[in-house]
């Protein structure tokens, strides 16, 4: 007697986070344009259209893959009053945030790609800037932004990049003083 072999369940989810993780490993080590649909299709072990039914293009699966990273929205959370205080403090005693490097290593391979640029460009100002600066609001906010900005990406990249701030317990709380009170007062205008 035999028996036809049962088809492998279908999990929607599962096989997009799949194809997420397989785009992501491949953005992180190669260019933008170095990456094609069908070699993500090939790591994750499925059709190349179905990589296209669940994010339409290679564009599409950029963008995904960038905003999987983590947009910083998370900053915006909780009182305004403490946010010097709490980023700092994240920024100095914070663990390592592998996606943060990714997101870093996405942005350095395909910064040679005026497409991927573009999308980049996009995803930052859609997800980070613009919900940034409205938060913050008052005068010159897109200036104070870009401020805070290049100075939490700057001390953090810094950190992770070179194994951690190397610091005595005593610098590590001056830094993070001298830190909270820069941030502050760029969010207090």
């Amino acid at each position: 007697m035999s028996f036809a072999a049962c088809p492998r369940p279908r999990n929607a989810a599962a096989t997009r986070a799949a194809i997420l993780d397989a785009a992501s490993q491949r953005f992180t080590a190669e260019s933008y344009e170095q990456v094609g649909i069908r070699d993500v299709a090939r790591d994750v072990g499925v059709d190349p259209a179905l990589i296209s039914r669940y994010f339409g293009s290679k564009e599409e699966l950029f963008r995904a893959v960038i905003d999987d990273c983590g947009n910083g929205r998370e900053l915006m959370e909780g009182d305004r009053a403490t946010f010097g205080e709490r980023v700092a403090h994240d920024l100095v005693y914070g663990p390592r945030k592998e996606n943060k490097l990714a997101w870093l290593l996405i942005m350095l391979r395909s910064a040679s790609s005026p497409k991927a640029a573009e999308v980049v460009q996009r995803a930052s100002a859609e997800g980070f800037y613009q919900p940034f600066t409205e938060w913050m609001g008052g005068e010159d906010a897109v200036v104070r932004v870009r401020i805070a900005a290049g100075l939490m990406m700057g001390v953090a990249v810094s950190r992770d990049l070179s194994g951690g701030l190397n610091m005595n317990p005593d610098e590590c709380e001056r830094m993070k003083a001298r830190i909270a009170r820069l941030l502050q007062d760029l969010v207090d205008g």
